[in-house]
């Protein structure tokens, strides 16, 4: 609306200027006069419409421009006052309502402005003589709102009326009697904000504030407009918040005086408040129930034992109950609070309002629990928990069990709920459901476990942390916990008690018969809704959530009140399952309840405090030891006794803090010996289930103190479950950061010999780890330590699919059986023992002479311990190796003197050592290397192997092969100034160089009977792949040192060679990489070493004589049998093989050299064959990785060296470096760089190729000169690498470069 110039043309000029102004901002300039709107106001000649366009431009001006009228008026007091006063004086004589509300919103808007205490009074002054002028409130209804709204603006205003205008207050009382129910809205209004300030009632005089209470009870009780009802309510809620006037409305019974005034004089009508509120809770207006039951809680709160008779006299409970089926939240939570008020009272609950109202109550809490305001579903279950506490039990509320029923579903929708607060009145509401009287016939036990379950449930979601309070658990509770931690433990305090509850009447339950067995249940559902039932579920809810999560409250914050209801509750499982004790106390110890029962017996007993929760503690402690040291297997029953006496007699007086038992444990003089036991017990059975009681080393000290002084005290010896409890504390709890010293072990050592050792083992891992870390321990008893743990046999305990505790083994199902049980227990203690050799090498020595001592089973056991853990921590570890050789050495030598090797094989004594043995020596092969010394012992071992592979024979091939692969890893990796001396050794051994023959000779098709004998995991293709490496490790090394021969090996090269042309799909990859490899040993030596006798086979016509003149120069290979070759590893190649790969382009290079040398036109027609060009399409199309495989590179230097004209730039030289340049020289293996390198020297120094461009030419160099850096000419160290059971050295099988 665009602003108007508040000026009245027709009179303005004669105004002063002064009273003009111009205001607002430049876009909207306003000119008021001051003059003009107050003339025009007072004229009777203006339209009421123009009066209104200048009150709004004042209101305009008031609202945009603060401070410009307030600077125009204060000009002069008088005119200011005077402008005041004719806005007042338009309230009484204008009718048009529109403008009576603006000028009511000038005056009130004005008044703020000006900020002056002396025009509101002013103000008051004026309309209180308009009232005492006229005698009547007559035609004050504007003015009644006026100051409604003066009032709101003003907050002082309240206190002043009550205080200097107390006539006026005494006015508007009168006005409660006029007739006119506007204005008695608009007097309750104003009289509601002076009730609302607690400082402006007290000023009121005593007569003035009584009169008010009861004409505001009248008022309200003739009301029949809801404007006035509502003031009226909220006027009377404010005058109930006083106990006084409280006290005058209730007994509110005289006559009210009547008014000549009023039209309608008031006669002899009385007023009672209950009444009057019983009414408008009668009323269809859901706001008057809730405004009713909010002035009826109003009342009660002052004194409920001093009103609720009178309301429950005028039955306004069993309205309140009817109240419920609302859906208001206001309503339901006000008549909640009233109920629970209400049933302060004994005439409650013995005039059955509560036997009334409880379906009603139940209904209702079904229908809140399904709505988000948590006050009103705090307050409804606040209710039921109330009744259902003093609910008198003679008067059953569920008499059947469709109303419990409901009763439960309403508790556990409410245990659910998100809100912890709403959740723990739920609970609540349960401990007082589950009582006796309370319990409909027949039993509902189904339900009962459900309440349980769900609120036991809960406490797995509580938040961490949790913070409990000293509470009163009752019907009604405290103030509402600060924070969520608090909320947290008022829950879990509730959910305690509510279990404890359940406990106490299921203990009721089953000393009454008729309520043990539900007559009413059908016997096919006696097993889920009996009583029987309600105990599985309330330990299994013990066993499952409450111990956990009271052990973790008790560790931040221990409470006394937790604490008594937990070891109640515990206590109560004892009495209602005794038979399934036994479970319950191994979880108990292993939720760390010892710990738990001991500290808090210290804090919460010592100095002669709750001696009853300390005789509960020890009580509670026998009974866990006793279950617990019952159970183990592996304990006898005069253990069991002996122990559980020494802490019967100790625990009562044992009120320390655990922190404080290192102190009691190293006093030797101090306190008797007996406590001392009692301590090493209590920490033996803790550690047993996982509890640790003190700190790894606190406990290893003090257990070291305890055996030291043993000996010295001169005492008799310790019982033997205190002894071994020390050791197996001192084992497990072994400090690992520092040594102990000589003394100290041998003082040990000492205490440990007084009583025999197997009575002290435990099978336990720590007690090897202890034991073999000191050389004096290990000596004293290494061997029966290590006998007594191979021959362990897994026990089950007493229970079903209980394991013995002490083994360190976590306890399988129920449901396992045993075997997977004592397969898991062979396992855990083999992976034990194989930690202790990594960790004390010198403990395969301990190994190794159980073998040569012990009986054949643990022999057998002690070196599959070895076995394994050579094959996987041996390799690479020299130190280990170098340590077992002299003790290898010793039992094959031991071994070998059990029989005649030479026609039985190895003696009866130990069939199946020799083998291990063997294949131990292989495994510490692994941890070898070329450039490392060869000992005496090596070379010894080399000649007792050498002898006894010798003197085998060929069909024991598990004795054979693991003989002739140790043979093989030692010529293959020995050292160049020791390889002359190992290959002397081994050749002058006639019966091992006959061996090998006999095992080359059993050819494929005799292998079957061969395989017979042989064992699964050595088959006789492996041995035959072993006998051709060490041939061609024996022909390699024969040839270098020119080593002298005692006896050749016939070796048929036409059978090989026939084999990889025809046989290879039968044979395996690594038998054909064996013949190609003694191929390629055969080709290097030129076919000609005294160590072989070649033979000549007919397969490919070498037979014939003559022989013709390449056949000759070729002898005794012969030409077809070289193209056979050749097309034999062309096809290898094509398989793409990784064993096969290196190996045949490492053949092929011996062969070309070996026709070169013989006959250089065969060696150049076997290169230029277009078979080689379709082999090396084949291969450079199979992927960019085959591509630049280092054996395909040297195919390509390797025919490009022979002349071949296969090979040419283009395409496959430019395939080559393509990649190259594409995927670059630094991503590219040391190994295809090298062989790359060697190719483009070749390209550069080939004929055979065509002219190279420059452009090819500068690429070829370019990447020639960037392989610079990455080709270095020091050779890749040999290793022993392992496939199956055969170990072979990795130098065989890699590409051979820089040829």
């Amino acid at each position: 609306m665009p602003s108007v110039d508040v000026v009245y043309q027709k009179i303005h000029f004669r105004h002063d200027p002064r009273w003009s102004a111009i205001t607002g901002p430049t876009a909207e300039d306003v000119v008021l006069c001051v003059a003009c709107v107050i003339e025009m106001m007072e004229s009777e000649d203006v339209s009421c419409v123009r009066k209104s366009v200048a009150l709004s431009g004042v209101g305009h001006v008031l609202r945009r421009c603060p401070g410009a009228i307030k600077a125009l008026l204060l000009q002069d007091a008088r005119v200011c006052l005077h402008f005041v006063s004719s806005l007042l004086g338009m309230l009484h004589s204008l009718e048009d309502s529109a403008t009576l509300e603006q000028v009511i919103q000038v005056l009130v808007h004005l008044l703020l402005e000006l900020q002056s205490e002396q025009f509101v009074q002013d103000v008051l002054n004026d309309i209180h003589t308009k009232l005492s002028k006229q005698a009547s409130v007559r035609g004050f209804l504007p003015a009644f709102t006026f100051l409604g709204k003066l009032v709101d603006a003003l907050p002082a205003l309240p206190h002043t009326l009550a205080r200097q205008h107390v006539s006026l207050l005494e006015w508007l009382s009168l006005g409660l009697q006029y007739p006119d129910q506007e204005l008695k809205a608009s007097v309750c209004y104003i009289l509601r904000r002076v009730w609302e300030v607690p400082a402006a009632v007290q000023s009121l005089p005593t007569p003035l504030r009584d009169g008010m209470a009861r004409s505001v009870l009248h008022t309200l009780d003739q009301a029949s407009t809801p404007q006035l009802t509502i003031n009226c309510l909220g006027l009377l809620k404010q005058m109930l918040q006083l106990g006084e006037v409280v006290s005058v409305l209730m007994n509110c019974r005289a006559e009210l005086p009547a008014d000549d005034s009023s039209p309608e004089p008031l006669s002899s009508q009385h007023c009672s408040l209950p009444l009057v509120l019983k009414k408008l809770l009668l009323s269809g207006d859901e706001m008057l129930q809730v405004a009713s039951a909010h002035c009826m809680a109003a009342v009660l709160v002052h004194s409920p034992t001093r009103y609720c008779t009178q309301f429950i006299q005028a039955d306004l409970p069993e309205f309140l109950f009817e109240r419920l089926s609302s859906s208001s939240e206001a309503l339901l939570w006000s008549t909640y609070g009233c109920l629970l008020l209400l049933a302060e009272e004994p005439l409650f609950f013995s005039q059955c309002h509560t036997v009334y109202g409880i379906e009603s109550l139940v209904c209702s809490l079904k229908d809140v629990l399904k709505l988000t305001n948590l006050e009103v579903q705090k307050q409804g279950l606040l209710l039921l928990t109330v009744i259902l506490d003093r609910q008198p039990a003679a008067v059953r509320l569920f008499p059947s069990g469709a109303g419990f029923v409901g009763v439960a579903e309403v508790v556990l929708v409410a245990v659910s709920s998100p809100c912890l607060r709403v959740a723990t009145h739920a609970a609540r509401a349960a401990t007082a459901l589950l009582r006796l009287h309370h319990q409909s016939s027949p039993v509902q036990y189904k339900e009962l476990k459900k309440i349980v379950g769900a609120v036991i449930t809960r406490c797995t979601e509580l938040p961490v942390p949790i913070t409990t309070r000293q509470t009163n658990t009752g019907g009604r509770p405290g103030p509402e916990p600060p924070n969520q931690a608090s909320k947290a433990g008022s829950f879990l305090l509730q959910a305690l008690v509510c279990f404890q509850q359940a406990c106490r009447l299921a203990e009721q339950c089953a000393s009454e018969p008729s309520l043990k067995e539900n007559a009413f249940t059908a016997p096919h559902k006696q097993g889920k809704d009996s009583l029987e039932a309600l105990c599985l579920s309330l330990l299994r809810c013990c066993d499952t959530v409450l111990i956990p999560t009271v052990t973790r409250l008790c560790e931040q914050a221990p409470s006394t009140q937790v604490l008594q209801h937990f070891f109640s509750i515990l206590c109560y499982q004892f009495t209602l399952l005794p038979s399934l004790m036994p479970l319950f106390a191994l979880k108990l110890a292993s939720s760390g309840f010892i710990r738990l029962v001991l500290e808090h017996q210290a804090v919460l007993c010592s100095g002669n405090r709750n001696s009853g929760l300390n005789a509960a503690c020890c009580d509670f402690l026998l009974k866990l030891s006793r279950c617990l040291l019952s159970q183990s297997a592996s304990s006898q029953q005069e253990e069991v006794e002996e122990c559980l006496g020494l802490l019967e007699a100790s625990l009562p007086s044992l009120c320390k803090r655990v922190s404080e038992w290192p102190s009691l444990l190293t006093d030797a003089s101090g306190i008797p010996r007996a406590t001392q036991h009692c301590l090493i017990s209590l920490l033996h059975i803790a550690q047993l289930h996982g509890d640790r009681l003190l700190p790894e080393p606190a406990i290893f000290s003090c257990m070291v103190s305890v055996l030291c002084s043993m000996p010295e005290q001169g005492d008799p010896s310790p019982p033997s479950c205190v002894l071994r409890s020390a050791l197996y504390l001192l084992a497990v709890y072994q400090d690992k950061r520092t040594e102990l010293d000589w003394a100290t072990v041998r003082s040990i050592r000492k205490a440990l010999s007084c009583r025999p050792f197997p009575a002290l083992y435990t099978h336990h891992p720590a007690l090897l780890h202890f034991l073999f870390r000191y050389r004096e321990l290990s000596d004293a008893f290494g061997p029966l330590l290590m006998t007594l743990w191979l021959s362990h046999e897994p026990q089950r305990g007493r229970l079903e699919g209980q394991s013995d505790p002490a083994s360190g083994v976590v306890n399988p199902s129920s449901s396992t059986s045993s075997t997977p049980s004592s397969s898991s227990s062979s396992s855990s203690s083999s992976s034990s023992l194989q930690a202790v050799l990594e960790k004390h090498p010198a403990v395969a020595l301990t190994l190794l002479r159980l073998v040569v001592s012990s009986d054949e089973v643990l022999g057998e056991r002690a070196m599959g311990e070895l076995r394994r853990f050579m094959e996987v921590k041996g390799h690479g570890d020299g130190a280990l190796a170098a340590l077992l050789r002299p003790v290898l050495l010793q039992l094959l030598q031991r071994l070998a003197c059990h029989g005649n090797a030479s026609n039985q094989g190895p003696g009866p004594a130990a069939p199946s050592s020799l083998p291990l043995v063997l294949q131990l020596l292989c495994l510490t092969q692994t941890a070898s290397s070329a450039d490392r010394e060869m000992d005496g012992t090596e070379f010894k071992l080399l000649y007792h192997v050498s002898n006894l592979a010798g003197k085998l024979k060929a069909n024991t091939s598990e004795t054979l092969l693991p003989a002739l692969n140790y043979l093989y890893c030692c010529l293959a990796l020995s050292p160049p100034h020791c390889g002359d001396r190992a290959v002397s050794m081994v050749l002058c051994n006639t019966g091992l160089m006959e061996q090998i023959e006999t095992v080359l000779d059993l050819s494929p098709s005799s292998s079957s009977s061969l395989s017979s004998s042989s064992s699964s995991s050595s088959p006789p293709s492996t041995l035959r792949s072993c006998a051709r490496l060490l041939l061609s490790s024996l022909i390699t090394l024969q040839h270098k040192h020119s080593a002298q021969v005692h006896r050749c090996v016939r070796v048929d090269v036409g059978r090989m060679v026939q084999l990889l042309c025809c046989g290879k799909r039968r044979v395996d990859s690594l038998s054909l990489a064996s013949v190609v490899r003694l191929l390629q040993a055969l080709l290097d030596v030129g076919l000609d070493s005294p160590l072989l006798r070649l033979e000549e086979d007919s397969t490919f016509g070498a037979r014939q004589r003559p022989l013709q003149p390449v056949d000759g120069a070729l002898h005794p290979l012969g030409s077809r049998a070289a193209h056979a070759l050749v097309a034999a590893l062309h096809g290898l190649l094509l398989q793409k093989q990784e064993a096969l790969l290196s190996v045949s382009v490492n053949c092929l290079r011996s062969l070309m050299g070996f026709l070169h040398k013989r006959c250089p036109a065969t060696a150049r027609h076997v290169a230029s064959q277009p078979w080689s060009r379709f082999l090396l399409y084949s291969l450079l199309n199979s992927g960019e990785s085959l591509l630049l495989h280092p054996a395909i590179l040297s195919l390509l230097t390797l025919l490009l060296q022979a002349g071949s004209g296969v090979v040419q730039w283009d395409p496959e030289l430019e395939q080559v470096l393509c990649v190259v340049e594409r995927r670059g020289v630094d991503k590219l293996s040391p190994s295809t760089a090298q062989a790359l390198q060697e190719l483009l020297i070749q390209v550069q120094q080939a004929g055979s190729l065509t002219p190279l461009s420059e452009q090819q030419t500068h690429r070829a160099t370019a990447v020639l000169a960037s392989l610079g850096h990455l080709v270095t000419s020091e050779p890749q160290p040999s290793s022993v690498l392992r496939q199956g059971e055969l170990s072979y050295c990795s130098s065989d099988f890699t590409l051979n470069t820089g040829h």
